[in-house]
């Protein structure tokens, strides 16, 4: 492994204790203030930064936001996503004795069996250690950036209402965050070649900030929604699968060449969904917690 990936994994582990951190206190803010309005997105928003709690989690998850970049810029899109779904294992020893949430045992599982199952699948890569793999064609990145960042658009207006309306709204925080990150992945590729002028005038500099804006407003109205633990871990098993997705689909990052290891990548996928499913309370107990 080259020494410029290692530090992209470093990095990698950065960003997955900031992006934890960062969650844990903009939850605090968001349950504080006044609950996001999602016809009118942007308004209602602007709100949330009245919170300490919440501007604190947003500048820890900025923070977070730059160790990612250093390391989707140095290190293989699935080594990166890999090592920050590891650092999920974080998310319940943090909200349980730093922020006093209550953990059930089937958030303490669903939480561990999501980050095994995240980071085997990443790891089961193949030998994609001594390169960035930042390479793309154009229709493949623009197909797959739509169909992630449509599929985020349309799973908010089926939430409102419904007892797991945090964890879905968060599953659609997830797949914008996703969007963005295999953007600034590919846009990575120019760093050596464009001016900063360059760069932040580029198309893809417009999709990584409309979909960061899109993923950080669903995500606040998710948080406010929904309990801690769940909606936290679906939106980062929807945003980490999506991205380790991306590194065969779109940056030609190898696949398994036996059956074996195909049909271990296709099991860790499906470990990955089990878990994010059963994460959650079943329908009666979130609506018991609703209703309280």
């Amino acid at each position: 492994m080259s020494l410029s990936v290692q530090i992209g994994l470093l990095l990698a582990l950065a960003t997955a204790f900031a992006s934890v951190l960062g969650f844990l206190y903009k939850h605090r803010g968001a349950v504080a203030s006044p609950r996001v309005d999602m016809r009118h997105p942007l308004r209602t928003s602007f709100a949330l930064f009245r919170n300490p709690w919440y501007v604190l989690g947003i500048v820890i998850a900025l923070v977070g936001w730059g160790f990612h970049v250093g390391a989707l810029a140095l290190a293989p899109i699935s080594l990166v996503q890999a090592t920050i779904a590891g650092g999920l294992v974080l998310l319940t020893v943090t909200a349980d004795r730093l922020f006093a949430h209550e953990v059930t045992r089937r958030e303490w599982a669903g939480v561990a069996l999501a980050a095994l199952g995240l980071a085997f699948l990443a790891g089961s890569a193949g030998d994609v250690g001594e390169d960035a793999h930042a390479d793309y064609e154009v229709a493949r990145l623009v197909g797959y950036l739509g169909t992630v960042a449509g599929a985020a658009v349309v799973v908010p207006f089926f939430a409102v209402g419904r007892a797991h309306e945090g964890v879905l709204f968060g599953a659609s925080a997830g797949m914008f965050w996703a969007a963005s990150d295999t953007a600034i992945k590919a846009l990575s590729g120019n760093l050596g070649e464009s001016s900063v002028v360059g760069i932040l005038i580029h198309p893809l500099a417009a999709v990584i900030a409309l979909a960061s804006l899109a993923g950080l407003i669903v995500s606040a109205r998710g948080l406010q929604t929904g309990k801690a633990v769940p909606v936290i871990a679906v939106t980062s098993v929807a945003a980490n699968a999506l991205t380790i997705a991306a590194g065969p689909i779109v940056f030609a990052e190898p696949m398994p060449e036996d059956a074996l290891g195909v049909a271990l990548r296709v099991g860790a996928f499906a470990l990955v969904i089990c878990a994010a499913a059963m994460t959650p309370a079943p329908v009666s107990a979130a609506r018991a917690v609703e209703a309280r």
